[in-house]
């Protein structure tokens, strides 16, 4: 059994979209998934959306007793602090939310790219 978070641009579940950024999406879609049967979703509100504090995230994700996140953009520390939890990280995904977990549980994306960060005002994804 895993437990993956995926960061979503809207609370639409499987059918919502993928965020470019795990620390700056509203939402959360939080899937229990045996071998590749998809037991139970459940989309939560980011409570940092509106007020990223770095470091915070990842702790609020490992407190959802997940084991995978999966989101369109990371940067390095982050990566290091969810991996430092326990948890796989996987970048790069973007597009349909559930096209993204399939294309996970079918071992076809993995792995993380790590986004540069331009502060202040916002990120860009190289």
């Amino acid at each position: 059994m895993k437990r993956i978070a995926l960061a979503c641009e809207d609370n639409q579940g499987l059918s919502g979209q993928m965020s470019q950024h795990f620390g700056r999406c509203p939402y959360y879609l939080i899937v229990d998934v045996d071998g590749h049967e998809i037991k139970k979703t459940d989309s939560v509100n980011n409570p940092y959306y509106n007020n990223h504090v770095p470091g915070m995230v990842p702790q609020f994700i490992n407190e959802q007793a997940v084991n995978v996140m999966i989101a369109g953009g990371m940067g390095p520390r982050a990566i290091d602090m969810f991996s430092n939890l326990g948890m796989e990280v996987v970048t790069g995904a973007i597009g349909n939310v559930g096209n993204v977990l399939q294309a996970y549980l079918r071992g076809e994306i993995s792995g993380v790219e790590p986004c540069e960060h331009d502060y202040p005002g916002g990120h860009n994804h190289r």
